[in-house]
């Protein structure tokens, strides 16, 4: 689906995976527009800012490590998100915080149950 969309406005990728899309060429304000508008209308959306897509592999992780994984990590959430993404946990935490209107620990919270 998304592949098509990406065909329909000539663009090229190099990669493309689950949540994450590398286009090869520098999108025009029409083309995001039309990106954006035809994604949508297939339930999905475009990311295209740094904080955005960093808020959302935050999420991804935690949906991966509560609904997908059989093992618990051997560390705690908060070591283990810093570590998968590269970033101090103080800073993710403030940034999901700002952007979400809710902490971490209570999207953990709301996923166990």
């Amino acid at each position: 689906m998304v592949k098509q969309e990406l065909q329909k406005l000539g663009l090229h990728y190099t990669n493309i995976e689950l949540g994450l899309i590398e286009i090869q060429e520098n999108l025009t304000n029409e083309q995001k527009k039309q990106l954006k508008s035809n994604l949508a209308a297939s339930g999905l959306e475009l990311l295209d800012d740094k904080k955005s897509i960093l808020i959302d592999k935050i999420k991804n992780i935690i949906i991966g490590m509560i609904h997908y994984s059989e093992e618990v990590p051997k560390v705690n959430y908060s070591d283990f998100i810093s570590e998968k993404l590269g970033y101090d946990y103080t800073y993710l935490s403030n940034l999901f915080s700002e952007v979400k209107g809710i902490t971490i620990q209570h999207f953990i919270i709301k996923h166990k149950t």
